[in-house]
């Protein structure tokens, strides 16, 4: 998916609407069904070469490295997932935005260092490494999938408050108080590989197989630890996106999620299935370059459309 380059014109402010503290959570928007995208065009290649992919500390991949990116986008891999997942996502997004993938223990290059106990353990670990890449006046964003969009939401709410992203994408993932009652939990690791998709990239090689599925096991271990605890919600954006065929969603109705923030909250329903980035394929490029880029598209094909926002006076503008 080829995606767009927002012009240099300033980002109007996300317009929130103002609700007293004590007043119930409004309903939530209808799930919107995004139009299927139009076949790529074709892209020559730039004369400029391609930075290379870099290793920040044991916890990120940067796949396309760009210093000078006005937003860096953290990316959250699936169950069993690495980080090398979002290589399409980073090289298709536009030049403002630097994808940083985290990159899970217990998996690829990392395969000797031990996944955290649990799940508490992960996301404050995870919290730990993050915070210093977040510094206070840079823009920031988190995306995550599945596994990883439940750790991404997490991790948001153990930052201090001056480090928090302005901005969490979770995709394919049920709201966290509804996390304990997925329809995946009594999945064994080769039924999870093959309702993501994925069981078609590794098939051929009984190594790489051996490999996905221990990563998928050692990460449905620490999920069967996660425990929901009722907590202020963000002052972050939150959009909530479901593949339209994904068979790990008992519903692409994700408006459960609206109840975990203060700030803007939408959710749409995409082409796709369970996994929307992959090493394969780039994901919502679209709706991220719009979202990042300061227009609030709820039809990733419109750039005017509007999202749907509950917000309160600390919702930042973007």
């Amino acid at each position: 998916m080829t995606s767009t380059t927002p012009g240099p014109t300033a980002r109007p402010p996300l317009v929130a609407r103002p609700r007293p503290a004590a007043a119930p959570l409004p309903t939530s928007p209808p799930v919107r069904r995004a139009p299927a995208a139009p076949a790529a065009p074709v892209v020559t290649p730039s004369a400029a070469p391609a930075a290379r992919p870099r290793i920040e500390g044991d916890w990120f991949l940067l796949p396309a490295p760009r210093p000078e990116a006005a937003v860096r986008l953290f990316c959250f891999p699936h169950a069993g997932g690495d980080a090398t997942a979002f290589t399409p996502l980073a090289r298709a997004l536009d030049p403002a935005t630097e994808v940083w993938a985290l990159r899970p223990p217990a998996r690829g290059g990392r395969s000797r260092d031990p996944m955290p106990a649990d799940f508490a353990a992960l996301t404050a670990e995870v919290a730990r490494v993050i915070a210093p890449h977040l510094a206070p006046g840079r823009r920031a964003a988190f995306y995550g999938q599945s596994f990883g969009a439940l750790l991404a939401y997490e991790v948001a709410r153990a930052l201090p408050a001056d480090r928090r992203p302005e901005l969490v994408v979770v995709a394919g993932a049920p709201s966290p108080a509804e996390w304990t009652e997925r329809e995946s939990k009594n999945l064994d690791a080769a039924e999870l590989l093959r309702l993501t998709g994925l069981e078609e990239l590794v098939s051929a090689d009984p190594e790489l197989v051996e490999l996905a599925l221990a990563g998928i096991r050692t990460d449905l271990a620490v999920s069967a630890t996660y425990r929901h605890h009722p907590h202020p919600p963000l002052a972050s954006a939150l959009y909530a996106l479901a593949g339209a065929d994904d068979p790990m969603l008992a519903t692409t109705d994700l408006s459960g999620w609206a109840a975990h923030t203060r700030g803007a909250f939408d959710q749409l329903v995409l082409p796709g299935g369970h996994l929307l980035a992959t090493v394969d394929r780039p994901g919502p490029v679209d709706l991220l370059t719009s979202l990042l880029s300061g227009r609030a598209a709820a039809d990733p094909t419109s750039s005017t459309a509007t999202a749907s926002a509950t917000a309160t006076e600390e919702q930042p503008s973007w």
